[in-house]
């Protein structure tokens, strides 16, 4: 298209009954430009741009901005899609651009939004989907020159999606592309539709802690070879809730550590945060928040909830930081094949600070890659049962896989309690007695 008939376009488009805006400029060489605007005060005094030279300015006297002092101003685009979408500014750029006296063939039109409107952006955001399908092949040329920019993604529908085009575009050598795409480009016929205009919601997150009483619980759903074992889990339980009265479409669980089904969770519990996906209602009063805490610990009794709160993204981070510094205290039943006394096990609490060698245990193998981890056994407390059980306190570094401290897993943990004793030892029961990270902040019941 010429620069003639570009600007012929835009005639048309602002032709009205009154008045017609009829731009001509001579046959203009190939050239790209793109046009920059000189900053004008409140006072009428121009600016110049740092590097001296003076911008093109549409509105001279603050007229556009000041006319409509009494207009009830959007407290998210401050007026720019009130004021500045109309033929009326429409017109004035126009003219500027026709006073300019540049020669062109094409234009790119930049739009600078004052840096505040990032501070005033909503979680809750309305998307206009436009396509074009008159001109979807302009794009394909690229994938032949740049196939690295190109590849399949889940979710897509196309490969040709906005960053691999652009992507492909910053790559493609300038002959190149305009051996393969017309230049100026070829004028369509049809206007661009609108496939969808879509409203979502940023997510919102939720943290707490949970107590997990049942020895039949996972904490996520227990899914093998695509066959669920349990009905149930942690998350599911806490989660379902959420869902309902924030309205949200899906959710993400995560914790600080995670115990196996058949561990209980005691003590101040284990601290969780929960993302929320597309949230449809997102504002909560504290009190609300202890009413869906209470509905939560009313549904089960496999599972109870505290300390639970609204929380930001970045205040998740504090639930993983040093996790593995962190201290975790146990309590476990073992079971031993010999006889034993209290004198044979007095001397595991004198046992500050092992250090033992753990290979990643056989049981995780098919989803932990095999690895040999050093944990720290801090301190150990028994408790003797009878014969052949005896009650173990333990207090760990965060990390560590207890049960195989206990049994030793075929020699994979060493040492082991059963090496240390000279026994062949067995866990019967584990609890997680405390998950000493401090977060969540605690709240008043």
């Amino acid at each position: 298209m010429s620069n003639k008939e570009l600007l012929g376009e835009l005639q048309k488009f602002l032709e009205t009954e009154k008045d017609e805006l009829i731009l001509e400029v001579p046959n203009p060489p190939s050239k790209k430009i793109r046009l920059q605007e000189l900053e004008v005060g409140i006072d009428g005094i121009d600016n110049l741009s740092q590097n001296g030279e003076g911008r093109v300015s549409v509105i001279e006297d603050g007229s556009t901005a000041s006319k409509n002092s009494n207009l009830n101003v959007c407290n998210v685009c401050l007026g720019i899609l009130q004021e500045f979408c109309e033929k009326e500014f429409i017109k004035k750029v126009c003219q500027k651009v026709e006073a300019s006296g540049f020669e062109f063939t094409n234009l790119v039109f930049s739009v600078s939004f004052p840096p505040q409107l990032s501070v005033r952006e909503s979680l809750f955001e309305v998307s206009v989907i436009f396509a074009h399908p008159e001109t979807v092949e302009d794009c394909h040329f690229l994938r032949a020159v740049c196939p690295d920019c190109f590849k399949p993604a889940k979710n897509k529908q196309s490969v040709f999606t906005r960053m691999a085009v652009m992507k492909a575009l910053n790559q493609i050598k300038e002959e190149d592309f305009r051996k393969q795409f017309p230049c100026p480009p070829n004028s369509p016929k049809a206007v661009c539709t609108v496939l969808e205009i879509e409203c979502a919601h940023g997510a919102v997150f939720v943290a707490g802690r949970y107590n997990k009483y049942s020895r039949n619980l996972p904490q996520t759903p227990w899914i093998i070879d695509g066959e669920r074992k349990l009905e149930s889990s942690v998350g599911e339980l806490i989660c379902d809730h959420l869902l309902t009265e924030f309205k949200a479409e899906s959710f993400n669980f995560s914790s600080s550590g995670r115990e196996d089904v058949d561990v209980r969770t005691l003590g101040n519990g284990r601290p969780f945060a929960i993302e929320l996906v597309n949230p449809h209602r997102v504002h909560f009063t504290s009190q609300e928040i202890k009413e869906l805490q209470q509905k939560i610990n009313n549904a089960s009794n496999k599972i109870q909830v505290r300390d639970l709160q609204l929380v930001t993204r970045e205040a998740i981070g504090h639930m993983k930081e040093g996790e593995e510094e962190k201290t975790k205290t146990y309590s476990a039943l073992i079971w031993t094949n010999k006889t034993i006394q209290r004198k044979d096990i007095e001397f595991l609490n004198d046992i500050k600070d092992l250090k033992i060698d753990q290979k990643t245990p056989l049981r995780v193998l098919h989803r932990r890659p095999l690895a040999v981890r050093t944990r720290i056994i801090h301190s150990m407390e028994t408790c003797y049962v009878d014969e052949h059980h005896f009650r173990l306190y333990l207090k760990t570094q965060a990390g560590t896989y207890i049960k195989e401290f206990v049994h030793g897993d075929f020699g994979r943990t060493k040492p082991n309690i059963g090496s240390l004793m000279n026994v062949t030892a067995d866990i019967l029961e584990l609890d997680v007695e405390s998950v000493d990270v401090d977060w969540p902040p605690a709240l008043d019941d």
